[in-house]
């Protein structure tokens, strides 16, 4: 214990003698450590954040879009024909497993309150759907069922609308803005639910009932047409199965024959959390790769350098065979050299890491998610590293012949 304590202070003796060398040498271990913990913490941070922007959409839910259609050739975009009506939810609503229905339409207006005014999106939407996509008030509340059936004109407005339309601090329930030149009572201030996996403003949203939008505001070519569907399933494990049956159900009621494609999307909100988590994932895997790159660098700078040092020491390392020195104690010395420099890199590292990902998620906005486990693994991982490349400089040190080695100049 003692001859392996005094090992350690003379190879910090020893890397104290060139200490600029000796940082240079550690920088690329530095850097690859810092980078490894950095882009694992950031990496797990985009994770959680988008978790949480697919959670603000609401929970368990089953989207369903009218989508392009073919007529005589000549297929149509999205929107593009009436492929998705109240009637087709209504009976999606029997699914088993289907905890809520709603449906939905949409156009971008502007909005005026007094003297202020603001160009927003304004949803006509069912109870339902608010429901489903999980929306609470701050203040006031819901329009309700009886509202949607008498085409009442009350609406919700988003944070972001309400600090546009209003003052700060100001409650805007009660008070009337007008959209198409149509005066709307405003029964319900959102909470905030901040940007969605895409980047837009989620509370950049006025809703209004669903028969008052199409009644009384945007028009449509077809009463009871919609323009997007929702379902919420009563657990994740059933998303899967409904989905099957909301498909058959709508090719059903459209009448399409077997060769015929879907005139409608059916989207699954676990389907999107996977392809965002699969790309999360893969993106640290890949700054993973480039880390390892620095810090296979800084492995070979350590043996390098080693390598240099044996030359320099040689005639050293004759004495101490000379007096007595066995191979193992040569081989220990600079093995140990080569750890300590990879450690106090890997330590370093492990501070610039944590820093750099502390940077970066405020930069980001959102959070670094700095776990022990990495800290320890990649700590750990430098000081392998140091062993690694350390081993053949240390091997080549302990086999020198002492006489060769004392003659050395």
């Amino acid at each position: 214990m003692n001859f392996l304590l005094m090992t350690v202070l003379v190879a910090f003796r020893v890397l104290g003698r060139n200490r600029m060398r000796s940082i240079l040498t550690m920088l690329g271990i530095i850097i690859g450590v810092g980078a490894v913990i950095a882009m694992v913490s950031i990496g797990e941070g985009a994770k959680a954040a988008v978790q949480a922007q697919i959670a603000s959409f609401g929970t368990n839910v089953i989207t369903i879009l009218p989508w392009a259609t073919t007529t005589s050739g000549v297929r149509s975009g999205h929107g593009g024909a009436v492929t998705l009506t109240i009637g087709d939810m209504e009976e999606l609503r029997k699914i088993p497993g289907v905890t809520d229905v709603g449906w939905a339409r949409r156009d971008a207006m502007q909005i005026v309150h007094e003297n202020k005014n603001w160009f927003t999106t304004v949803n006509g939407v069912t109870p339902g759907y608010l429901v489903i996509r999980g929306w609470s008030t701050v203040s006031g509340d819901f329009f309700t069922q009886a509202d949607t059936e008498t085409a009442a004109q009350g609406a919700l407005i988003g944070q972001s609308v309400a600090e546009n339309l209003f003052g700060p601090g100001e409650d805007p329930v009660g008070a009337t803005i007008r959209l198409k030149n149509i005066p709307f009572k405003v029964v319900g201030k959102l909470i905030a639910k901040g940007y969605d996996t895409r980047g837009s403003d989620q509370d950049d949203v006025v809703f209004i009932p669903f028969s008052t939008a199409e009644r009384k505001v945007m028009g449509t070519r077809f009463m009871g047409s919609i323009g997007a569907g929702f379902l919420s399933a009563e657990t994740p494990e059933e998303m899967a199965s409904i989905v099957d049956e909301v498909k058959r159900v709508l090719r059903q009621r459209h009448k399409l024959r077997p060769n015929q494609d879907d005139d409608f999307t059916v989207r699954n909100q676990l389907d999107t959390a996977k392809i965002q988590e699969g790309t999360s994932e893969s993106m640290k895997l890949l700054l993973l790769a480039v880390a390892s790159i620095s810090l296979l660098v800084g492995g070979i700078g350590i043996m390098n350098i080693l390598l240099v040092s044996v030359t320099e020491r040689t005639r050293e390392i004759g004495i101490r065979m000379a007096v007595g020195a066995k191979r193992r104690h040569i081989l220990l010395q600079f093995l140990v050299e080569a750890v300590v420099l990879s450690a106090l890199g890997g330590l370093i590292g492990v501070g610039v890491g944590v820093a750099g990902a502390k940077v970066a998620s405020n930069i980001a906005g959102w959070p670094a998610i700095i776990s022990g486990d990495i800290l320890v693994i990649a700590f750990g991982f430098s000081a392998l590293v140091g062993v690694f490349f350390g081993l053949y400089p240390a091997n080549k040190a302990s086999r020198l012949n002492p006489i060769e080695a004392l003659r050395y100049e």
